[in-house]
């Protein structure tokens, strides 16, 4: 299950402290094997994969702004509906992350970037009583609600997930 270990690396200690800051009442958590996807993660907490708060980035075009989408884990994220509400879309590569973020890939944590992101958060986590977030490190999360990470970010709630193969569209 998970483990809790008194040495955190730096990026996830960095995370600690600001949820301190933050008087965040969880602390972070090591898991003892990757939590780079959400299902890996999933496995590691025994929790839901939609209950992991995966943060995807994309670069803006217009102004090369990264662009911080806080997704459900079980959730594939429509860009066409991230880029209907902040602008047009490009991917983010593992150098683009770590400069603008602070964070390496499977780690990005929801808070204390290095650059301030356009954020959107995904309505979906609201449905679940609490969710797991990355905290700065492949091995490190932290557990909150889902209000409590709005309070954190203040991101947007959105729409952000794509609709499964098969259904239909819903009218507006």
């Amino acid at each position: 299950m998970e483990q809790q270990t008194d040495v955190l690396p730096d990026s996830a200690q960095r995370v600690a402290d600001l949820l301190v800051e933050l008087k965040h009442d969880k602390p972070v958590v090591m898991l003892p094997s990757a939590g780079r996807t959400s299902a890996e993660a999933a496995a590691g907490l025994g929790c839901s994969v939609a209950e992991i708060a995966k943060s995807i980035i994309f670069r803006r075009l217009s102004d090369d702004a990264p662009v911080l989408v806080i997704a459900s884990g079980s959730n594939r994220v429509d860009e066409a509906k991230v880029a209907a509400q902040v602008g047009a879309l490009g991917k983010a590569d593992a150098k683009f992350v770590r400069e603008k973020t602070g964070y390496v890939i499977g780690g990005v944590c929801p808070i204390g970037h290095a650059v301030k992101p356009v954020m959107l958060l995904d309505q979906d986590l609201f449905r679940y009583d609490s969710v797991w977030a990355a905290a700065g490190h492949p091995h490190a999360v932290f557990n909150l609600t889902a209000q409590q990470l709005q309070a954190m970010t203040g991101a947007p709630v959105a729409d952000v997930a794509l609709a499964p193969a098969g259904s239909m569209p819903q009218a507006s």
